[in-house]
């Protein structure tokens, strides 16, 4: 039999971080942010069940998560169960971690970050999070995933064999959650990645960009147990979801690796699309412009796809759709007339159901 209903799940890079710590928390709070009204009526339009956002600056007490959540509930989406944790990005490392000879700058952290917990991942459900069965896997070294590809000039460890020593893989976090729905848990493997951008000749974002998507992989394929307590590949249907800032055929990075990816037998590309992004094709780029995620300038990145949700296999799927309306669309005000109210990135979300007979 399937499921009573279908499941909404989706992804929002939305731009929920500020420049120090406490900021979100009063813009949220002060109830005068338009970007943020602008991210609260997008999320509230779509109503998704499970939403990962993963742009959003995290505090200890989960203050910004709640107030945020709060400001949802007044828009009639209620997400009763949030989960979150202290993300790579920030995390100070002491080291020069990027080879400009200097410490203690942004680029120096874990991942780039002007405080520990800057730029962090959320998790916001209708229904319970077990957080005694979720396993992060954000402290993995960079150099013991395997077939880790690390950045090298001269035939020596960039930017040292130090900084390789303590150098974690996710720039932010990659985390695998149970979701405990009434009829069956659904599994997320969330995560977001560098940006395969501002490199020198070592290539080390667009190196770490690719791999940070490439551990997904190992961990369907069960590379990673032991690496990290608590490590196993999920049991039973989930759904890889987050920012991973590499499109398939156009852009910065290493596209075949995301080719390679959406390729995988285990996974199904619902391929969502919105006719916001069809209207605004960038005129040298290969990918079906339907498709793109993301609005960046033209004369910068342009338009693509980098935010995704990819149900595995076995699931049934109903719908699929990225938040983009076209010029014409009753909802365009909420991305605002520049297209950038509520940042440059799109909501992403799929419809899951069971397939009939299970």
């Amino acid at each position: 039999m399937p499921w009573a209903e279908t499941i909404r799940v989706a992804s929002f890079a939305a731009p929920l971080k500020r420049d120090g710590p406490g900021l979100l928390l009063r813009d949220l709070r002060g109830g005068e942010d338009d970007q943020i009204a602008a991210i609260v009526g997008i999320v509230a339009t779509v109503a998704p069940d499970i939403l990962l956002l993963t742009s959003i600056d995290f505090d200890h007490d989960r203050l910004a998560l709640s107030s945020y959540a709060d400001l949802l509930a007044a828009e009639g989406v209620d997400y009763p169960h949030r989960f979150t944790r202290l993300p790579n990005s920030g995390m100070a490392t002491g080291l020069d971690m990027n080879g400009d000879g200097r410490t203690g700058a942004r680029a120096d952290a874990q991942g780039y970050g002007r405080f520990a917990g800057h730029g962090g991942m959320a998790v916001l459900s209708r229904w319970p999070v077990d957080e005694a069965g979720v396993i992060d896997l954000s402290s993995l070294l960079w150099r013991d995933m395997p077939g880790a590809s690390l950045p090298q000039v001269d035939g020596r460890p960039f930017p040292s064999a130090d900084a390789q020593a303590v150098q974690r893989l996710s720039s932010t976090a990659h985390w695998i959650v149970p979701i405990a729905h009434p009829e069956g848990t659904v599994t997320l493997l969330g995560w977001s990645a560098t940006a395969p951008l501002f490199d020198g000749p070592e290539g080390m974002n667009v190196l770490r960009n690719r791999d940070e998507l490439r551990l997904w992989t190992r961990v369907l394929d069960g590379e990673i147990e032991g690496l990290v307590e608590g490590a196993l590949a999920p049991e039973g249907r989930f759904v890889i979801l987050g920012n991973a800032n590499l499109d398939p055929a156009d852009g910065a990075g290493l596209q075949a690796a995301m080719q390679d990816f959406l390729a995988d037998p285990r996974l199904q590309d619902p391929r969502p699309a919105s006719r916001g992004a069809a209207a605004g094709p960038d005129p040298d780029h290969l990918g079906d412009p339907a498709h793109d995620t993301a609005a960046w300038a033209r004369d910068g990145p342009g338009h693509l796809r980098v935010t995704y949700v990819l149900p595995s296999a076995d699931w049934g799927v109903a719908g699929a759709g990225v938040f983009w309306p076209a010029p014409d669309d009753p909802l365009s005000p909420l991305i605002g007339q520049d297209g950038q109210r509520a940042g440059p990135h799109r909501l992403v979300w799929v419809d899951l159901v069971l397939p009939e007979g299970d």
